[in-house]
């Protein structure tokens, strides 16, 4: 027998909005706006996501062109042919030479959940929303991103109805890499635009 209390299911009182959040999910199922169904494939849909959607994204971009312009033109049809959702019109913003794009979301933390996973901490605090808008190179270089000078640096801000994926510059030295290799290079941070993907 366990000498620790019993702890109920439910040890605070439900707030105002998480009653209202069951009264909408009640009515929405009630109306049949959505099943149970419908909402257990979102839920393991969300639990499954990770960087590895977004890397396998990237990779395919990095081998095949003529997906890499259909990426460019229309991030969400083009994900959508890998069997891929973002969860909201996706624009997906290329790395090159010359610009180097990075993500935000000023007013809370909208990104590509369903792309790269939950949200890192520090994509969500106030002071990486605040600071990259305005210092978007001091903040590169804390993440160990130091980029030439004559490099523009674009700062993108998701919102609920709009997600951005970065589409990192193919590092030297990869050009026999399966897509496997490819994809086990990129992270989650350059796909945020943080960092770059480094050489082999």
């Amino acid at each position: 027998m366990s000498d620790h209390a019993h702890q109920p299911d439910d040890p605070e009182p439900a707030t105002r909005r998480a009653l209202l959040g069951v009264a909408l999910r009640s009515l929405l199922l009630e109306k049949r706006v959505y099943s149970e169904d419908d909402e257990r494939r979102v839920v393991e849909r969300l639990e499954a996501a990770s960087p590895a959607q977004g890397a396998r994204v990237v990779a395919k971009a990095w081998t095949d062109d003529a997906f890499r312009d259909r990426l460019l033109d229309d991030g969400s049809a083009a994900i959508a042919e890998l069997d891929l959702d973002a969860g909201a019109p996706l624009v997906v913003v290329e790395n090159t030479e010359r610009v180097h794009n990075v993500l935000v979301c000023t007013l809370c933390s909208c990104y590509p959940r369903m792309l790269l996973g939950p949200q890192p901490a520090w994509y969500k605090s106030v002071a990486y929303r605040s600071r990259v808008v305005r210092e978007p190179r001091a903040v590169l270089a804390e993440f160990g991103t130091t980029l030439p000078d004559d490099t523009t640096v674009r700062v993108h801000d998701s919102t609920a109805e709009l997600r951005y994926l970065v589409l990192p510059r193919r590092p030297a030295g990869t050009e026999a890499f399966s897509l496997r290799d490819l994809e086990a290079l990129i992270t989650r941070d350059a796909l945020i635009g943080v960092t770059t993907v480094p050489a082999p």
